[in-house]
C-alpha cells in the first residue's frame, strides 16, 4: 500500500467530522471512501472522526477504525431519523474545523443542516451520485415522494452548504437534472482510493485457498453490492448469450461474483444464473474484504461493471490499481478517463452493450491485453490515487470557509 503523504509545510492541522448514515461496510462505496480518505488525512496530521446514526451496540461501530460517535438508535425505516444527532452536533460542532456529510436522502444530512446552517462551523456534502437522473427515470414514484421532501429538506441541505462535493465532472453535470429547484456551490474533487497492499502473491494464495477451482481459469470479476442499478442481470444474460454463440471461447472463463447475495435481489440473481444454466461457470463468494477482496482482484483477468448508474465506482479504481482492465458501461461516470487511458473497454448499459464488452475482451490479442493491464495501473496512479482526493477536499475547505 502506498504511504500517505505527511502533512505538507504550511498546511494547518484540521479537525474534521464526517457524518454518515451508517459505518456498516455493507454500505459500499461511501463508507469505504470515507475510511480511506480518513487514513490519508490522519497520516498528514489531521484529526478525523465520524458521527453515524448507528446504534452504539452495532458490531460495525466497534470495528470501525475511526472514532465513531454512534447517535442511534434511529427510527422511520430507511430514513434513519435519530433525534440525538442535531443536539449532539450543536453541542460539539465548535470542536471541529469542518463537517462533511456523506450522502443525502436520510436524516444525517437534514439533521446536520438543522444544527449547522448559519453557524461558524462549515459543512460540506458529498452527494455520492444520489442526484443522478437515472433514479428519476427508473423510480418515478420514489422520485415523486422525494419531490415532496426536496424543497424543505435536502434542497436546503445543499443550498446552505459551504460547498457540494462531486466525485467527477459527469456527476456534477447530471446532479442539476433531477430537480428544477436546485442551487448550491459546486466543487469537483479528484476522487480516488488507496493503492492495494503490496503482497499480491499472498493475497492471491489466500483467495485461492478458499476458491481453488479458480486457479487455472480466466476469471471475470464483478465486485460490489448486488443491486438493480449495477446491471448484474445484464451481465448474466450477456454471458449466457455469448456462451451460446462462442462456447469454446468461454470454455475456461468463470464469472466471479464477489458481493453480498443474501437479500431478495441477490437471491433473484442466483436464480437467474441457474435458469440461464450458468451454475457451472459462476462462483458466488458473498461479501469479501481485506486480503480476500484484494485476492479476488489478483485472480481476475478483467473486472466488469455494466452499471446503469455509477457516480464513481471505487471498485473500478481498485481494479485499475491491481492492473486489472475494466469492462464498464458508459453510465459509470469515469468511463471517459478509463477509455482515454486505454485502461479498459466501454459500451452501453444494456444486454447488447454487455455482449459487446465480452466479445471485444475475448477477441483482444495477448499483447494488446498486456498493454491494457499496464495502462490500467498507470491510469490509477495518474488519476485516482487517494492522496489527490485529500488535496482536493482540503482545497475546498480553503476556498469555501463558511456555510451560507
Amino acid at each position: 500500500m502506498s504511504t500517505p503523504e505527511p502533512q505538507r509545510p504550511g498546511q494547518p492541522s484540521r479537525r474534521i467530522l464526517h457524518v454518515i448514515s451508517s459505518v456498516n461496510p455493507r454500505g459500499g462505496g461511501p463508507i469505504e471512501g470515507l475510511k480511506q480518505l480518513a487514513a490519508v488525512m490522519h497520516a498528514r496530521g489531521h484529526v478525523i472522526e465520524v458521527a453515524s446514526l448507528d446504534n452504539p451496540s452495532d458490531p460495525w461501530v466497534a470495528s470501525c477504525p475511526l472514532t465513531c460517535h454512534a447517535l442511534g438508535p434511529s427510527h422511520l425505516g430507511k430514513y434513519h431519523y435519530a433525534p440525538a444527532l442535531t443536539p449532539w452536533l450543536k453541542a460539539h460542532a465548535h470542536g471541529y474545523d469542518a463537517v462533511i456529510v456523506n450522502g443525502i436522502w436520510q436524516y444525517h444530512g437534514f439533521g446536520t443542516w438543522r444544527a449547522l446552517a448559519g453557524s461558524k462551523t462549515p459543512y460540506f456534502v458529498f452527494t455520492h451520485g444520489m442526484l443522478d437522473p437515472w433514479f428519476k427515470r427508473h423510480y418515478p414514484l420514489k422520485h415523486l415522494k422525494k419531490w415532496l421532501f426536496w424543497p424543505w429538506g435536502d434542497y436546503r441541505v445543499l443550498r446552505d452548504a459551504a460547498a457540494v462535493l462531486f466525485t467527477c465532472e459527469d456527476e456534477r453535470r447530471l446532479a442539476a437534472e433531477s430537480f428544477w429547484l436546485y442551487r448550491c456551490r459546486e466543487f469537483v474533487v479528484s476522487y480516488g482510493t488507496s493503492a492495494p497492499p503490496p503482497d499480491a502473491t499472498a493475497q492471491r494464495a489466500a483467495f485461492l485457498a478458499r476458491f481453488p477451482q479458480l486457479a487455472d481459469t480466466r476469471n471475470l470479476l464483478f465486485l460490489g453490492r448486488l443491486h438493480e442499478k449495477k446491471g448484474v442481470d445484464l451481465l448474466l444474460r450477456a454471458f449466457a448469450a455469448v456462451r451460446a454463440r462462442q462456447p469454446e471461447a468461454l470454455r475456461n472463463v468463470r464469472l466471479l461474483m464477489a458481493g453480498p447475495a443474501d437479500d431478495d435481489y441477490g437471491q433473484a440473481m442466483q436464480k437467474l444464473a441457474h435458469e440461464l444454466r450458468l451454475d457451472d461457470v459462476t462462483v458466488w463468494t458473498g461479501m469479501v474484504g481485506g486480503e480476500m477482496k484484494w485476492g479476488a482482484f489478483r485472480v481476475a483477468d478483467a473486472f466488469i461493471l455494466p452499471s446503469h448508474q455509477e457516480n464513481f465506482g471505487i471498485a473500478v479504481a481498485e481494479a485499475l490499481a491491481c492492473a486489472v482492465p475494466t469492462l464498464i458501461s458508459r453510465q459509470v461516470n469515469i468511463w471517459r478517463e478509463v477509455e482515454q487511458s486505454g485502461a479498459g473497454l466501454c459500451e452501453s448499459d444494456d444486454v447488447a452493450g454487455t455482449e459487446r464488452l465480452l466479445e471485444r475482451w475475448l477477441a483482444l490479442p495477448a499483447d494488446e491485453w498486456q498493454a491494457m493491464k499496464q495502462a490500467a495501473e498507470r491510469c490509477f496512479h495518474e488519476r485516482f490515487l487517494i492522496d489527490r482526493t485529500a488535496d482536493s477536499v482540503l482545497e475546498a475547505m480553503g476556498r469555501f470557509p463558511a456555510s451560507r
